[in-house]
This record gives C-alpha cells, structure tokens and sequence, in this order.
C-alpha cells in the first residue's frame, strides 16, 4: 500500500447528483414451483451526499435491497446503477471489483480483524487491493472518530463503540462512493448507538459521503435525511426527514397489513 497526499475532499455540490439509481427491480428466490418475491417492481432513487434509511417490518425486502444495491446479489430483472455504473449483466470478478472500488460496508458486527490493530484494520482494504491511501485525509478521519490515541490498540481493547468507529473509517478509507450501513447499532447501548448515528450523519452533512443504512430502528432512522418504508417487497413511502413518532405509525402499519 502507498499513501499519497491529494486535494480536499469533494462535498456533494461537487459530484454526480444520484449514487444509486434501482429501476424496476425485482428479485425472486426459489424455483418456478415455489418462488419467493423478495423484491417487488422497485424504483428508487438515493441522492449522492444523502444519509438515507431503508425501514421496515422483518421479511420486508430491507435486506434484499441492501445485498442487490451494494453488488452483493444480482436481481432477477431490472436495472442498478452505482455512481453511474450499470451492474446489468456484470460478472461475479467484475461485480467484486466494483465493491472494492465504489462501495464501503459497516456492519453489525463490526468485522475488525481480531489479530490486526485498529491502525492495521482500517487500512486493510486498501493493502488487499494494492490502491493508494490519502494520509492526510486518514488522519482526519481516524481524529474525527477519536481513536487517534488508539491506533496501535487491537480490537478486544476498544469498547463496542470504539470498534464502531473504526469500522467506520475502515469503510471510508478508499473513498467510496457509497457507504453501506446492515443495523450499525445493533450491538451498542443506547448512548453509543445514538453517538455513532450522529457521527454518521455528520460525515454525510461535513463531507459529502453518501450513506444507506438499513435499520429496524425507527429512533436511528430518523437520524438520516430520508427514510424509505418498505413492506411486502415493495417501496411504500419515501420520507423526508421522518420524526421516530412518525416512522413507529408507518411501521406498525406496515405490520397490521
């Protein structure tokens, strides 16, 4: 891995106006006699610089849309575009190169290599592909998520939180243009949890990263610009700016259909 100094980083004035464009996409597990429609007929749209939340009852296609809008799955019919490339028709090898070029990923879990330092697991993506690093832009991160005095720690010595953080910039490092985000606070307490939303939608609102973050959540939903309700495999409503209050209602109704 080589590290290289380069201009500041792009806000979202600055780059293409949408990161992710789905068109009618469906996506249908099982075979002819016993299918199931995860995905139903989807059209969406997701704004590059936004922090948007995917929300909705369990079996509802949150998940679906995760794994088909990060190149992670490929759907049965339809058409994704991520910063402008089409994954239509796309081979596994090139579908791999794309996530590593284009896409971060948090998870849950936070998936730090134990055996590895916080310093050693953020750049790892990085030295995997051979590509170039920003210091400086690294170290602002690394300082803005406060584990600057932790770099040389190993995951076991850093607080759920801490490994939060780090998987975070872990994600960051290579510039992606998309950021997505499986139940980023599943595993933290409340005060953590709602510490980690605030840092990701200040990276989204400071420096132009777009973010998708599927959450059942909707307190953690509500932390982002917009929420996509989904139920039933299908998009219900896009919402600008839900309240918690607002989104638990459009939840609770998804479920009673």
């Amino acid at each position: 891995m080589t590290w290289t100094s380069t201009a500041p980083i792009p806000t979202a004035s600055h780059v293409e106006p949408a990161a992710i464009e789905m068109t009618s996409v469906t996506k249908v597990y099982g075979d002819r006699e016993n299918p199931v429609t995860a995905l139903n007929d989807v059209t969406l749209r997701i704004p590059t610089g936004s922090f948007t939340a995917i929300v909705g009852p369990s079996g509802s296609g949150k998940s679906t849309l995760l794994h088909c809008g990060a190149a992670l799955d490929s759907p049965t019919s339809g058409s994704i575009r991520i910063a402008g490339t089409d994954l239509t028709g796309l081979s596994e090898t090139k579908r791999t190169l794309l996530r590593r070029d284009l896409i971060g990923f948090v998870f849950q879990a936070y998936n730090l290599v134990p055996s590895l330092t916080v310093g050693q697991n953020i750049t790892l993506p990085a030295r995997l592909s051979n590509s170039t690093i920003d210091r400086d832009r690294l170290a602002m991160l690394v300082n803005r998520v406060g584990l600057t005095d932790r770099l040389h720690h190993l995951p076991s010595q850093l607080s759920g939180g801490q490994q939060q953080r780090a998987a975070i910039v872990r994600a960051l490092a290579t510039k992606p243009a998309v950021v997505f985000a499986d139940e980023p606070t599943g595993a933290l307490d409340l005060k953590t949890g709602h510490e980690v939303l605030r840092l990701l939608r200040n990276l989204v609102d400071d420096l132009g990263q777009t973010v998708v973050m599927v959450t059942h959540d909707p307190s953690a939903a509500a932390r982002a610009h917009q929420s996509v309700v989904m139920a039933n495999g299908r998009v219900t409503k896009v919402l600008d700016s839900p309240t918690a209050e607002l989104l638990s209602r459009e939840l609770i109704t998804q479920e009673e259909r």
